[in-house]
């Protein structure tokens, strides 16, 4: 290896000119990676063209709309750099000539970002929504009661004139002045709008945060492989809460049948892989034309993912092919959903659903919120620290019956109850390889990590059944 000087490395230009070689459509302008969720990162090769194609399709969605973006808006980037949805949304905003802000590294301070910045555009994975969708209601719970019930009683109001049609600045303009306005402040104040992605949000707080933040609220979905968002909400469109929304432009979707899970594109609901073609789709995996090819099928992109799709187009996420097993008994359980339904109980910050295809039974590991747990082991006599309340059976049983509840009230059948849990009080970490920058699951590595614990609690479920049966 030889090192040359700065002004040396000028000089070789200068003595052997050449001509631009300006970018072919096809040539590659990135490699981008996968977080690696079900192993290996992969290199996605991203073209010219497609990078091109998606901030045109952008400028011909936002076409649509009265609000038009400017060079005052600013975007708060939080997720990696690395991340598709921030990168791609980057571009756009440099293209338009808006601002970036990057925040100082700190999650659990992004308030104090969104104070400083006051950006006018918020991009999320749905943790992040659930977070600010938490930090309302602990905020609405030290509320005296009588304002508690005015609050609800605009909240009630503003929704149901959305649901009617009104747009989310003309359904309730008094609830806005006089509630909504203190919770867009929170949020710095100058917010527009905001977006979801990385992973479906539930319904619940998306219509939350329609309501409250006195901004657009869209969900949208996409891959690496897509460049980003291959479906889009649309502000003021009720009818697309709790869905990724509808094909954005030059983006072509359609569903394939997965026979052995029993999913049929032409069945009611239409359910199956969702498909995705258009000018924005990668061009392959670096160095891996084995698996470029496996996912590339006349040229419509597998995604893994399975989707509902109304008659009208728009596009539901379910879960990933991968993370839909099948119990002992033969019913085939999707894990994403049910986590998203599991994670509602207060005394839960977050929870990892587990089900073994030899087992008859779903057990979980969860992951207690400090706060609530230690309120509750106040008022029900335990003491010591937060560790040491996690490993009490007390706690075990709480939680629970917590689950259960939230089963009966999401209605989900028998077996996609949880029967029983780990406690960890230590969150699911980068550092231990569980999740990714992300916050998805690596559940490959989450079980090699909880696997003595989830032996013990089958163990001891087992046991429990044959003391029963015993009777």
């Amino acid at each position: 290896m030889k090192v040359y000087s700065w002004n040396d490395f000028l000089k070789m230009g200068k003595d052997k000119p050449v001509q631009p070689r300006p970018p072919q459509p096809n040539d590659t302008c990135t490699i981008m990676y996968t977080s690696g969720t079900s192993g290996q990162p992969k290199g996605v090769m991203l073209s010219h063209e497609s990078h091109g194609m998606y901030v045109k399709g952008v400028d011909l969605f936002m076409d649509q709309f009265e609000d038009k973006m400017s060079t005052e808006d600013v975007f708060l980037s939080f997720l990696p750099l690395a991340h598709i949805l921030d990168r791609m949304i980057e571009e756009y905003f440099f293209h338009k000539g808006a601002s970036v802000g990057y925040y100082h590294g700190d999650l659990n301070a992004l308030r104090d970002d969104l104070m400083e910045l006051k950006p006018t555009l918020l991009v999320g994975v749905p943790r992040v929504y659930e977070k600010i969708y938490e930090g309302i209601l602990k905020a609405l719970a030290d509320l005296r009661p009588l304002r508690r019930v005015i609050f609800n009683a605009l909240y009630n109001r503003k929704l149901a004139s959305m649901k009617a049609g009104y747009t989310q600045k003309t359904a309730s303009p008094f609830a806005d002045m006089l509630a909504f306005r203190k919770v867009k402040a929170r949020l710095g104040g100058r917010l527009r709008l905001l977006i979801s992605g990385g992973a479906p949000l539930s319904t619940e707080i998306e219509e939350f945060m329609r309501v409250t933040s006195c901004a657009y609220f869209i969900q949208g979905y996409g891959l690496t492989e897509t460049l980003g968002p291959s479906t889009v909400g649309y502000p003021d469109d009720m009818s697309l809460v709790g869905t990724a929304g509808v094909a954005a432009t030059f983006t072509e979707l359609r569903l394939e049948e997965v026979p052995e899970m029993g999913y049929d594109p032409l069945g009611v609901p239409s359910r199956g892989e969702i498909l995705i073609r258009g000018s924005t789709v990668f061009t392959g995996y670096y160095k891996n034309p084995e698996l470029t090819n496996e996912v590339m099928v006349d040229g419509w992109f597998h995604t893994g993912d399975i989707g509902e799709m109304t008659p009208d187009g728009i596009l539901k996420v379910i879960d990933r092919k991968k993370n839909i097993f099948k119990l002992s008994q033969g019913e085939y359980v999707a894990v994403e959903y049910l986590e998203k339904v599991y994670v509602f109980p207060p005394i839960i910050e977050d929870i990892w659903v587990y089900g073994d295809s030899y087992k008859s039974m779903l057990v979980a590991v969860v992951n207690p919120h400090e706060e609530n747990t230690m309120k509750w082991a106040g008022s029900n006599g335990y003491k010591g620290s937060f560790s040491e309340i996690c490993k009490s059976e007390g706690l075990k049983e709480h939680v629970l019956k917590e689950l259960a509840a939230a089963a009966q009230k999401n209605k989900l059948r028998g077996f996609e109850y949880i029967q029983g849990v780990v406690l960890d009080p230590v969150p699911f970490d980068i550092e231990r390889d569980l999740v990714t920058a992300t916050m998805k699951k690596r559940r490959n590595y989450m079980l090699k990590y909880y696997q003595p614990e989830i032996d013990k609690v089958y163990k001891a479920l087992e046991g429990q059944r044959a003391a029963n049966k015993a009777k």
